[in-house]
């Protein structure tokens, strides 16, 4: 009796998804594209950190090739990813009784262009950014800048990712 039921509710199930085309868990609509590309987005940022730029253009990549059927290209992509970074800094967000930063924020921001070379009404340039919170007693470098700068960009590329490729 439980094969049987198993069995029906498989079934089902494949007829669901085999109605409604092609799904995807991320929400992503690709439509036709098969390709995509990343192409480098260069530091323009006045507060220049060596190899963001390479880490943040790695970062989109791998999203989409995570979240996505599309085949990574070099050029002629069906779907384009570009821009730079345009800003990188670190401000003091809160004060203690001394006059002193208690808390410092990392902000990245980037500006984004996408094409659609199938359909390019759904061509965009947008800036997106995000930031990371840190107590001001401790220093942005090494292990810590890692963990702030991997918070940062897999936040921006979800955003990124989601307003070039999700109806949400």
């Amino acid at each position: 009796m439980l094969k049987k039921t198993l069995f029906i509710f498989c079934l089902v199930l494949l007829f669901t998804f085999q109605s409604c085309g092609i799904y995807s868990f991320t929400g992503a609509d690709t439509g036709e594209a098969e390709t995509f590309q990343v192409n480098f987005f260069q530091n323009n940022a006045d507060l220049v950190e060596p190899g963001i730029d390479r880490a943040f253009t790695n970062s989109l990549q791998d999203l989409i090739q995570n979240q996505t059927s599309l085949s990574l290209v070099n050029n002629n992509g069906d779907l384009v990813f570009e821009g730079e970074i345009t800003e990188y800094y670190i401000s003091p967000m809160s004060a203690t009784a001394q006059n002193t930063a208690a808390q410092n924020r990392l902000t990245v921001t980037v500006n984004v262009r996408y094409y659609n070379t199938l359909e390019p009404e759904k061509d965009f340039e947008n800036r997106f950014s995000f930031y990371y919170d840190y107590p001001a007693t401790t220093q942005l470098v090494g292990a810590n800048l890692e963990t702030a700068l991997d918070e940062i960009y897999t936040r921006l590329t979800q955003d990124i990712f989601n307003a070039a490729l999700t109806d949400w």
